[in-house]
């Protein structure tokens, strides 16, 4: 799935993800604070003209125009994957409220609901239990020990398993039907053999 979803990438989108890790880059950083430096040493050779501070403002204008819309595309892609990642995990858990997936796409008015709902709730946590207790190391060593024991639970429930178990259920069914038709009593219709003593 991974290598398909690279693959997907189109041509600016590449381009906007390298251009934005370069430009966060320690060389990158150097090499326009060179510039700069360069540019600053070069003002008494050129008598500090208006050509002179014409070339700085008009490269860093350029550079800034173009920068704003490659961050601004880099930065929507990183905010939607983690939308996305926010949503499986509340539509995911059993106890969150579906109502929170896409809440950014709701009203200014619902969302200030949603807010005193949720500072009421940390008020009440707040009251109940302190910080300490609520997430102390006992709490994160019997999470753990839940989480393992799940995984053990799943791992037994696994479809191989579970077709492996149903086999040797028919098995063991035939097999107790083949014993119970053999032990069973004569049928009626089988009469015994009159005997020399009967006449």
């Amino acid at each position: 799935m991974a290598t398909q979803s690279k693959g997907g990438k189109g041509l600016f989108e590449k381009f906007a993800e390298k251009v934005t890790k370069a430009t966060g880059s320690t060389p990158v950083f150097l090499g326009a604070f060179l510039i700069v430096v360069v540019w600053a040493i070069c003002g008494p050779i050129f008598d500090y003209s208006e050509t002179w501070q014409l070339v700085i403002n008009t490269g860093t204008t350029i550079i800034t125009f173009l920068m704003v819309f490659l961050i601004q595309k880099s930065q929507n892609k990183d905010s939607l994957a983690i939308q996305i990642k926010l949503n499986e995990l509340v539509a995911s858990h059993e106890l969150a409220s579906n109502r929170i997936v896409d809440v950014e796409d709701i009203s200014e008015e619902e969302m200030e609901v949603l807010e005193k709902y949720y500072q009421k709730l940390a008020a009440l946590a707040q009251k109940t239990r302190s910080l300490k207790e609520s997430h102390s190391i006992g709490e994160a060593q019997a999470r753990h020990e839940m989480k393992v024991a799940e995984r053990e639970k799943s791992k037994a429930k696994s479809p191989g398993r579970k077709d492996s178990d149903s086999k040797a259920k028919k098995a063991s069914a035939k097999t107790q039907t083949t014993n119970s038709k053999s032990q069973s009593p004569k049928t009626p219709n089988s009469k015994p053999k009159p005997t020399q003593n009967s006449k």
